[in-house]
C-alpha cells in the first residue's frame, strides 16, 4: 500500500505533509506534490497533518481520483524532491475549490 495526493492540493501545496515524511517520498512541481509511490514507507503522517485532505491511502482512494495514482507515479520519476514547501500565495483561495485537476501544471 502506498499513499496518494489528490487535486486538493493543486495550486496549494501546504507542505506540512513533505515536512513530516520520514522517507523523503514527495517530489515537487509547479502546484501540485506528489509521493513516490516506491518510497513511501506508508506510515500515514502526511495524510494526518494535510490541511485539505488531498492524501488517501490507496485502498482508500474515491474511485473518481484514481487518475491520481498514475500522476503520483509518474511525476515522481520526473519532479524534483523539494528542499522546502511553502503554501502558494492563493492557497486558502484555492483549497476551497473542488475539482481542480484541470489546473494542474506540469
Amino acid at each position: 500500500m502506498t499513499f496518494v495526493v489528490t487535486d486538493s492540493c493543486i495550486n496549494c501545496k501546504y507542505g506540512e505533509c513533505v515536512e513530516v515524511c520520514p522517507q523523503d517520498a514527495f517530489h515537487e512541481g509547479i502546484n501540485f506534490v506528489v509521493i513516490n509511490p516506491n518510497t513511501c514507507s506508508n506510515c500515514g503522517l502526511c495524510e494526518m497533518v494535510c490541511p485539505v485532505d488531498a492524501i488517501f491511502p490507496i485502498y482508500n482512494l474515491p474511485e473518481d481520483l484514481s487518475i491520481f495514482i498514475k500522476i503520483n507515479d509518474e511525476q515522481s520519476k520526473i519532479w524534483p524532491k523539494p528542499k522546502s514547501v511553502s503554501p502558494l500565495e492563493s492557497a486558502d483561495y484555492w483549497a476551497k475549490i473542488n475539482k481542480k485537476i484541470g489546473h494542474l501544471k506540469y
